[in-house]
């Protein structure tokens, strides 16, 4: 437990820079004129760093320390977050710099999970490993509320600021409060670095890679955009209705759903069984997905209890996922096997931003309710097609 409560405060301590981006996208994307289209392409090149970083940094964790892959990690994430700080001007800029930030991410959050995950066996890893990942949407909440709070007092500068020093933070925990990690069973060859087959030959672990993608796929679309939604639907509401809160404080309170749906859907697939439960919370975001983008107009409150189920939703499969995607994999092949599913499962996130964004530019643009349905709609179609893909699992199995 004192190992999983330390990799979950680090875990937290490297996110501070995962939403600084995505939170102040509304007052960058106008200081910088950008398009919808490149402002989700900046969103979108996180994810790209994330994955061109996790199939290698993660896959070096079955042959060295996980905690050296770590502490490089953090040093990735905040040079990232500095180098916005100080030097980000426009479009270059920024994906270079969230190129970087993303890197960070890809040697952290699985690499940590590794660790977790070899020392536990059982029911007692499923829950430790959904914990872990549930962690993950508390680190976006504080992301979200923190730099909110730093960029609307301070600048958006401020705000990366606060990005680059959590890092550190967390390299100092994972440095000093951590054990030497396992890396291979004793007498075992070392693995070859970067050779995914034996991963892609295991059946068990294949569905959670490919479910995981289409997880990723529509949370992703949805995290990038939803500050900037959030300010469309607070545009159109009454003069005499203004929202209570700021879009980046309500973005953040809908983050703090995800750690609850996690850890309570992981429990569900426990007693229920997993697939049935990861194609139910699959179904049901993908179908909601379709039809948010036109509640804009809607009273605010309303838009945000609704935004708040479609989150739960969409969080629901999540550590079910994970865990069993750690459960099928070869103890000796989790490092590997972690690379192929964030690999593929953060390609779709890469998309996601961007699709939604050039969506929104052909639609009609920002402005128009239209478009904003259209976006989520291109989100949630991989969770509205989830029962076909689990007829054809069923028939497979």
């Amino acid at each position: 437990m004192r190992l999983a409560l330390i990799l979950c405060a680090a875990e937290i301590f490297s996110m501070t820079g995962f939403a600084a981006y995505t939170t102040l996208l509304p007052a960058l994307q106008l200081e910088w004129a950008l398009s919808n289209s490149e402002a989700g392409l900046v969103g979108g090149i996180y994810y790209a760093g994330y994955v061109v970083a996790t199939p290698i940094l993660t896959s070096l964790t079955d042959r060295v320390d996980a905690r050296r892959v770590y502490l490089i990690a953090c040093l990735l994430s905040c040079a990232g977050a500095a180098g916005f700080m100080l030097f980000a001007g426009g479009l270059a800029s920024a994906l270079c710099f969230q190129f970087l930030i993303g890197a960070g991410l890809g040697g952290t959050y699985m690499p940590g999970l590794k660790m977790l995950a070899d020392r536990l066996e059982g029911a007692g890893q499923s829950r430790a490993v959904a914990f872990y990942t549930a962690t993950f949407g508390i680190g976006s909440t504080l992301s979200i509320l923190v730099c909110g709070w730093i960029g609307g007092a301070f600048g958006w500068q401020a705000a990366f600021a606060w990005g680059a020093a959590g890092p550190i933070a967390g390299a100092a925990l994972i440095n000093f409060a951590t054990p030497r990690a396992r890396t291979r069973a004793a007498g075992a060859p070392a693995p070859a670095l970067l050779d995914f087959r034996p991963v892609l030959r295991n059946r068990r672990t294949l569905p959670y890679i490919i479910g995981y993608s289409a997880h990723n796929y529509e949370l992703f679309g949805q995290r990038s955009w939803m500050v900037a939604f959030l300010v469309f639907t607070a545009s159109l509401q009454p003069a005499e209705a203004p929202m209570l809160l700021g879009a980046a404080t309500l973005a953040g309170m809908i983050n703090l759903l995800g750690p609850v749906m996690s850890i309570s859907g992981n429990e569900l697939a426990l007693r229920f069984g997993r697939t049935r439960v990861i194609f139910t919370f699959m179904s049901a975001s993908g179908l909601l997905a379709c039809g948010l983008g036109y509640t804009a107009p809607l009273p605010w409150l309303l838009v945000f209890l609704i935004m708040c189920v479609h989150y739960g939703l969409m969080l629901g499969d999540s550590a079910a996922l994970t865990a069993g995607a750690v459960a099928a994999a070869h103890p000796d092949e989790r490092g590997a096997t972690m690379g192929v599913y964030s690999f593929v499962g953060f390609s779709a996130a890469i998309i996601a931003p961007l699709v939604f964004g050039a969506v929104l530019d052909l639609a009609g643009g920002n402005r128009s309710v239209l478009a904003w349905g259209l976006a989520f709609t291109s989100i949630g179609l991989f969770g509205v097609l989830a029962p076909v893909a689990r007829l054809i699992y069923a028939r497979r199995r």
